[in-house]
């Protein structure tokens, strides 16, 4: 199993950070792919990767944060990017929810970071917080060619939407919720060679640690979460989601 989202380099992990990254290995989790939200994060993302043999990284600007870059940022992450042990760029996308961004600054945002990922041939990380429409025509405008759509909590028809263009959906501790019906409902869509699991830990913990800190090692609580809304078998789903994050990330 693979933990294709997460932010290691957060704070809440700085007391104990070694030991998350033990016992996710324990649990099963073979990598885990930190991920950045703006230049400083990013970086450290890679420091993370150069220093733990199973953690990978990913490079981006969150829409949240495209207002606060500095000129020279996202030429700081496309140098990043370049990095052996990075394997994704982003997290970047569109956050209409918090809207702390002006819109047009996020749009942008997110089409330096597709052309960007499309010159590296290396999958985009797309954030989407009430944006749907704008993002997938802002993807289709720019050519995205690999897209990955994070913590995936949306409807069928958005599954088959994204299904239909190829891009792989990031399923996480939501699908545990027991009020999750739709979200269960909606990853019944997702075909089998675009199903990934991912954390985004610290947040999102499963049930029923909902509201504590998550942790990489809370990967299998997802899968089995997953074999039983799809009705598949526990190791088939852990094999599956493996097999398509190592195809996904060049893993």
């Amino acid at each position: 199993m693979i933990d294709t989202h997460l932010h290691l380099d957060d704070p809440r992990f700085d007391a104990d950070r070694d030991a998350v990254v033990e016992r996710a290995v324990r649990a099963g989790v073979r990598a885990l792919i930190t991920v950045g939200v703006d230049l400083v994060s990013s970086r450290r993302a890679v420091e993370l990767a150069e220093r733990y043999p199973a953690v990978y990284a990913a490079v981006g600007i969150h829409p949240n944060h495209a207002h606060e870059a500095c000129p020279g940022d996202f030429a700081a992450i496309a140098e990043l990017a370049q990095h052996p042990k990075v394997v994704a760029i982003g997290e970047s996308g569109l956050d209409y929810y918090r809207d702390r961004c002006p819109r047009e600054i996020q749009q942008e945002n997110l089409r330096r970071h597709v052309r960007l990922a499309n010159a590296l041939r290396k999958p985009l990380v797309v954030h989407n917080r009430a944006a749907h429409a704008d993002v997938l025509r802002i993807l289709e405008e720019e050519g995205a060619l690999r897209v990955v759509m994070h913590m995936f909590t949306g409807s069928a028809e958005h599954a088959r939407a994204y299904a239909q263009r190829g891009y792989w959906m990031g399923v996480g501790g939501v699908v545990t919720y027991p009020n999750a019906h739709g979200v269960r409902e909606a990853v019944r869509s997702i075909p089998d060679e675009l199903l990934l699991t991912e954390t985004d830990a610290p947040y999102l913990a499963p049930h029923p640690n909902r509201g504590e800190r998550n942790e990489p090692a809370s990967v299998p609580r997802i899968v089995e979460a997953l074999a039983a809304t799809r009705a598949q078998g526990t190791e088939a789903v852990a094999s599956l989601v493996d097999r398509n994050a190592r195809r996904c990330f060049g893993l």
